[in-house]
C-alpha cells in the first residue's frame, strides 16, 4: 500500500507535470530546430512568438465568451487556435518580408541573423505590451479536472490522491496529433520532401527546381502552427503572462540543442528530457522516502537535490552536459 501511494505521488507531483510541460517544450523546440534547418538562424524570438499567438487566443476567447460561444466541458480557446494561426502566420511572413528576407538575400551569416532576430524579439513584446498589457490572465473555462484527488482516493482507499486537470490530458494529446501530422508532412508528401531537400544542400535543391520562396513560406506556416498551438497550450495549463514566454526561451533552445539541433524528432524527445531533468532534479522527495524507507530510516529534510528557483539553471545544465559530451545533441544526423 505504501509503494502504491508513492508510485501515485510521483505520478501527480513530477510524471504527469512533466509529461504536460514537456509537450509544451516539445512544440516550441520544433520551432527552434525547423527554422534552424530551414533558414539556417537561430530564432531567438521564438518565446516571443508564442506568445504573439497567445494573445490573439485570449482576446478571441473572451470575445467568444462575451457573445455566449462555448465547448461545454473544453475550453473555448480551442476554438480560436485556428483564428490566432492565421494571425500568427501573417505576422511572421509580414516579418520575413520586411526584415529577415533583407538578410537572407545579402546571404548573411547566420550569427547576423540570430542577432536580428533579438531585435524582433523586442519589437514583438513592445506590441504585446500595448495590445494586451503585461497582467496575468486567466483564459480557461469549462471542466477543471477529470479527476480530482478526493475521488480517486474514495475510489481507491489510497492516502494519496490523484489529481488531472483537463489541460494536461488536452496539452498531450493535443501535442502528440500536430507532431504526428507534421513528421507525416515532412517524410511522406513530396512539400515535405522539397523542404528537407532544401535543407540538405540549397544550391542543389535551387538546381532541382524547387522553389525557395515557397520553402520559406511553408517553413513560416509551419512555425506558426507550432508557435500558437504550443504557446496556447502553455497558457492554458499555467495561465496567460506576456513575458513568462521569454523565460522559457531557455529550456526551448535547450530541448533543441540537446535533441540535435536541425532533427525535429530530437528537438520532440528533448522536450521531455529538458522537463523531466527539472521537475526530477527540483522535487522534493521527503514524503516518498518517508512511504517506502522504514520509520527508522525516514527523512527529516526535504530530500531535495535543487530549490525550484534554479529550475532554469537544470535547463542550463543539461544544455552544458549535453554540449561537453554529445555536441551534436542525442539525436544526431539527417537535418529534418
Amino acid at each position: 500500500m505504501d509503494f502504491l501511494n508513492a508510485l501515485i505521488l510521483l505520478l501527480n507531483y513530477t510524471i504527469i507535470p512533466a509529461l504536460t510541460y514537456g509537450s509544451q517544450l516539445a512544440l516550441g523546440a520544433i520551432f527552434v530546430t525547423l527554422i534552424y534547418g530551414v533558414l539556417r538562424f537561430a530564432n531567438f524570438a521564438t518565446g516571443d512568438m508564442m506568445s504573439f499567438g497567445t494573445m490573439f487566443a485570449v482576446l478571441l476567447t473572451y470575445y467568444f465568451q462575451s457573445l455566449g460561444i462555448s465547448l461545454g466541458v473544453l475550453p473555448t480557446a480551442l476554438l480560436t487556435i485556428p483564428f490566432a494561426i492565421v494571425m500568427m502566420i501573417l505576422y511572421m511572413l509580414t516579418i520575413d518580408k520586411f526584415v529577415f528576407s533583407y538578410y537572407r538575400i545579402k546571404k548573411s551569416p547566420p550569427v547576423q541573423l540570430a542577432m536580428v532576430s533579438v531585435g524582433v524579439m523586442f519589437v514583438t513584446q513592445a506590441i504585446i505590451r500595448i495590445i494586451i498589457g503585461p497582467f496575468d490572465r486567466r483564459f480557461l473555462d469549462g471542466e477543471k479536472f477529470i479527476l480530482k484527488a478526493m475521488e480517486f482516493k474514495e475510489m481507491t482507499g489510497l492516502n494519496e490522491g490523484l489529481t488531472i486537470k483537463s489541460t494536461q490530458l488536452i496539452t498531450i494529446v493535443v501535442t502528440l496529433i500536430v507532431v504526428s501530422v507534421m513528421f507525416w508532412f515532412l517524410n511522406k508528401t513530396k512539400t515535405g520532401t522539397s523542404m528537407r531537400a532544401y535543407s540538405d544542400n540549397e544550391d542543389l535543391a535551387l538546381l532541382s527546381g524547387i522553389d525557395p520562396k515557397r520553402v520559406v513560406m511553408l517553413t513560416w506556416v509551419i512555425a506558426g502552427v507550432l508557435a500558437t498551438i504550443g504557446g496556447v497550450l502553455y497558457g492554458l495549463d499555467k495561465s496567460y503572462k506576456p513575458f513568462v514566454y521569454f523565460n522559457n526561451m531557455l529550456p526551448i533552445f535547450a530541448a533543441a540543442i540537446v535533441g540535435g539541433i536541425g532533427n525535429p524528432f530530437g528537438a520532440f524527445l528533448g522536450g521531455y528530457v529538458v522537463a523531466f531533468g527539472e521537475i526530477f532534479i527540483t522535487y522534493a522527495y521527503k514524503k516518498f522516502f518517508t512511504y517506502i524507507l522504514p520509520e527508522s530510516l525516514a527523512p527529516d529534510s526535504l530530500i531535495q537535490l535543487l530549490s525550484t528557483d534554479y529550475k532554469f539553471a537544470v535547463s542550463f545544465s543539461i544544455l552544458v552536459i549535453v554540449l561537453l559530451f554529445r555536441p551534436s545533441g542525442i539525436f544526431k544526423g539527417k537535418i529534418l
